[in-house]
């Protein structure tokens, strides 16, 4: 499976993790899942998060019931893109994408399947 994510919401998670560093960013993934590919359209902010210092929660009986969630991002201030066992143990969604610091680009973001296996990721303009 590929993951394609459009440029506005992609530069929406770079900043956001920027703005919330050195706390832990996350965020829900909203798009559509066709064939062989999830396209990520937005990004939402999940209600009474939680953003620590190396951790960030989200309260899952919060959350709408919204089949278009594909999955989440969270950053990580310590610039590691791998994934934690607790990250994998506690994937909501098809996908968990991570981005790392200093958030520049593309080379500071990885996106992983629910059973850890790493995915191409594209970024679109439309």
């Amino acid at each position: 499976m590929k993951v394609k994510m459009l440029k506005e919401a992609f530069d929406s998670v770079l900043t956001y993790a920027l703005t919330l560093h050195p706390r832990e960013a996350i965020l829900l993934l909203r798009g559509k899942v066709e064939k062989e590919f999830i396209t990520i359209r937005e990004v939402l902010i999940p209600p009474l998060a939680t953003h620590g210092r190396g951790f960030s929660i989200i309260p899952l009986a919060y959350l709408p019931i919204d089949f278009s969630i594909v999955g989440t991002v969270h950053s990580h201030p310590s610039g590691a893109l791998n994934p934690s066992v607790e990250d994998l143990n506690n994937t909501y969604g098809l996908v968990m994408m991570i981005v790392a610091h200093p958030y520049r680009g593309l080379e500071d973001v990885a996106v992983y399947s629910k059973d850890g296996n790493r995915l191409q990721l594209t970024i679109a303009e439309h």
